[in-house]
C-alpha cells in the first residue's frame, strides 16, 4: 500500500509545514497548525465544460452584458450589495456570532416571491421555523434543507428550479473529494471553488455565511474572500439594538455604502433615517456632549458625541476610546496642549459615540475637541450646534469632502448652527437656512462657543 502523505496546515492563514510548528512564521498565530492529509488534484477533478472552445478576444469584440439582478424588498440589503444580488454571482457575509446574519439571510429569502434553497449546516429545520415564525414571514417557495455534504448539496439544487441558494454556513460544509474535517483551511478552499465554478455555469447566485476569527476577520484561508464577489460585513454590539452592514468587496458595485438595521423581537427593522436615532432626543443641553456631522459611504447623518474629563486618580491618566480610533484621540489631545494651552496631561479622559457605531470619518475631529473641552470646562453646547471638520496637528481646522451633504442633514434634522472650515466651499444656489460659521483655527471655535 503507497504511504499516506500528511501535512500541517495554518488554519488561520493557510501556510504549510512538512512539521507542527507551534507558532506560524506567516501569520504569528499560536497553535494554529493541524495534520491534514495531502490530497492530489486530478485534472477531471472539476468539469471542463465551455472551457475547450474558448479563444482570446479584444476588448472591442467583447459585448459587454448588463447584469441581472434580483431585487430585494429589503433596502438596505440593496443599497450595500449595489442595487441586488448580481445573477452568477458568489456573495460572503460575516460576522460575530448571534450578530444576525442568519436572520437577515431568513428575512430576505421569505420576503422574495422566488425559488430559494436555504441549506443551514448549524441549524436543524425546527430551530429555522421557530425563527421564521418570530420573524412573522412566509414564503412557500423557499425550500430548506439541513445538509453539510457539498455533492449532496449540489444535487438537490439540480433537482429543484433554484432561483438563489442560501449556505449557512461555508465552515460546516464539507466535500469527500478532500480528506480532512469541515472547517479546516482545505476544505473551505475547495468547497468554496465548486459552488463558484457551479454558480458562474449556471447563473445562480449564491450566498454563504461566513465565521470570523478573534480578530474580527472572516475564518479560514485569505484565499476565500478572493474567489467571491462580494464580501459584506456585518458588526455591531450586542449591549446595543443597531447593526451595521458593510461592504469589504464588490465587483458589482461600491464599497462605500453602509446599511443600518434594528434589532427587534420580529427580526432586523431597517433604519430609513439613523441620524434620528443616533443624536439625543432630550431638549436639554448637558457638557461633554457635541454633535457631528458624518458621512459613510454615500449617506450623511448625525451623531452624538459623548466626552468625560476627571482628573486622574491615579499616576497614569487613562485614554478610553468606544467607537472611535485611540490613537487618534491620543493625537487630538496632544493638539489641545500644545496649541491651545489646555493642560490634559494628569486628567482622565473618555470617549463615546452614542449609538454603539464605529466611525473613522476625520470630519468628527472637531465635535471631539468640543465636547472633550466642554467636559473639561464644565461648559455646555447649545444642542441646536453642530460641527464637521478635520484637526491638524497646528490646530487648524481643515476642509471635509461633501460639506453640502452634510449641511443639508444638519438643516433637514433642524439644527441652527454649523461650523465648518473656512477652506470649505460649499453650493451658494441652495440657500440654506442653518447659520454656517467658518472658523479657521480651533481657537475661534472656543471663542464663538464659550465667549
Amino acid at each position: 500500500m503507497a504511504k499516506i502523505k500528511t501535512t500541517f496546515i495554518c488554519q488561520n492563514c493557510g501556510a504549510n509545514s512538512p512539521k507542527w510548528i507551534g507558532k506560524c512564521p506567516s501569520c504569528g498565530e499560536w497553535n494554529s497548525y493541524v495534520e491534514e492529509i495531502q490530497t492530489k488534484v486530478t485534472a477531471d477533478k472539476y468539469s471542463t465544460k465551455g472551457e475547450t472552445n474558448s479563444k482570446p478576444q479584444s476588448l472591442s469584440s467583447i459585448q459587454q452584458q448588463q447584469e441581472e439582478r434580483i431585487v430585494t424588498k429589503n433596502n438596505e440589503f440593496n443599497r450595500v450589495i449595489g442595487g441586488g444580488i448580481v445573477l452568477g454571482s458568489l456573495s460572503l457575509i460575516g460576522g460575530d456570532p448571534g450578530i444576525g446574519k442568519s436572520t437577515l439571510l431568513l428575512q430576505i429569502a421569505l420576503s422574495l416571491n422566488k425559488n430559494i434553497l436555504y441549506i443551514s449546516g448549524e441549524e436543524s429545520l425546527n430551530q429555522i421555523k421557530l425563527r421564521a415564525e418570530r420573524i412573522q414571514q412566509q414564503n412557500d417557495k423557499a425550500l430548506f434543507l439541513s445538509e453539510t455534504n457539498i455533492e449532496r448539496i449540489l444535487h438537490h439544487v439540480d433537482n429543484s428550479e433554484t432561483e438563489l441558494v442560501i449556505i449557512d454556513s461555508i465552515q460546516t460544509v464539507y466535500t469527500e473529494r478532500v480528506e480532512s474535517s469541515p472547517g479546516s483551511v482545505t476544505q473551505v478552499r475547495e468547497s468554496t471553488m465548486m459552488l463558484l465554478k457551479y454558480a458562474k455555469e449556471h447563473n445562480i447566485p449564491m450566498i454563504l455565511i461566513g465565521h470570523i476569527n478573534k480578530d474580527g476577520n472572516i475564518a479560514g484561508p485569505k484565499v476565500l474572500e478572493h474567489i467571491v464577489d462580494t464580501v459584506l460585513q456585518f458588526e455591531g454590539d450586542k449591549s446595543y439594538m443597531y447593526r451595521i452592514l458593510r461592504s469589504l468587496k464588490n465587483r458589482f458595485g461600491s464599497t462605500h455604502e453602509l446599511g443600518i438595521f434594528e434589532m427587534q423581537g420580529s427580526g432586523l427593522k431597517e433604519i430609513e433615517n439613523p441620524s434620528e436615532l443616533l443624536i439625543s432626543q432630550q431638549k436639554d443641553s448637558y457638557s461633554g456632549t457635541a454633535i457631528a456631522a458624518t458621512i459613510d459611504g454615500t449617506r450623511p447623518f448625525m451623531i452624538e458625541i459623548q466626552a468625560l474629563v476627571s482628573t486622574a486618580a491615579y499616576g497614569t491618566p487613562q485614554r478610553s476610546a468606544t467607537g472611535y480610533d485611540t490613537r487618534r484621540l491620543n493625537m487630538l489631545l496632544a493638539v489641545l496642549e500644545k496649541r491651545i494651552g489646555f493642560r490634559l496631561n494628569m486628567k482622565d479622559v473618555f470617549l463615546n459615540i452614542a449609538g454603539g457605531i464605529r466611525v473613522e470619518d476625520p470630519a468628527i475631529d472637531l465635535s471631539i475637541v468640543c465636547a472633550i473641552l466642554s467636559s473639561d470646562q464644565d461648559l455646555e453646547i447649545d444642542a441646536k450646534t453642530c460641527f464637521a471638520g478635520e484637526v491638524g496637528l497646528t490646530g487648524e481646522i481643515r476642509a471635509v469632502n461633501r460639506i453640502d451633504q452634510r449641511i443639508k442633514e444638519a438643516e433637514k434634522l433642524g439644527f441652527e448652527r454649523i461650523f465648518i472650515s473656512e477652506y470649505n466651499k460649499e453650493d451658494k444656489s441652495l440657500h440654506s437656512r442653518i447659520k454656517i460659521v467658518r472658523v479657521k483655527k480651533v481657537t475661534e471655535v472656543f471663542r464663538n462657543l464659550f465667549a
